[in-house]
């Protein structure tokens, strides 16, 4: 009886492991594109302040302000990414 339940784990698993695998991957690319989109998007922002050049107090203002809202969108992206999202972003 064991042999048997050892040789079929033997057969069933590399199937079951390669279905995960599959899932996860395209989990991962899509979470390295959000990534990659949300540090485009907040070094954008970064540069037209920099540019803009707004009174010393403003742009230090408007700097964290990009800064928490990005760890906000990233901290909810990460825990949508492990299974439990607080917001939805789509």
């Amino acid at each position: 009886m064991k042999a048997l339940l050892a040789m079929w784990l033997a057969t069933v698993a590399p199937l079951a492991f390669a279905a995960t695998t599959t899932i996860s991957m395209q989990g991962l690319v899509s979470a390295v594109i959000y990534l990659l989109v949300l540090a485009a998007v907040v070094w954008l922002l970064l540069f037209i302040v920099g540019k803009v050049g707004p009174p010393e107090p403003f742009a230090k203002i408007i700097t964290a302000i990009i800064y928490v809202v990005a760890a906000l969108i990233l901290i909810a992206m990460l825990l949508e990414f492990a299974g439990s999202p607080v917001i939805r972003i789509r």
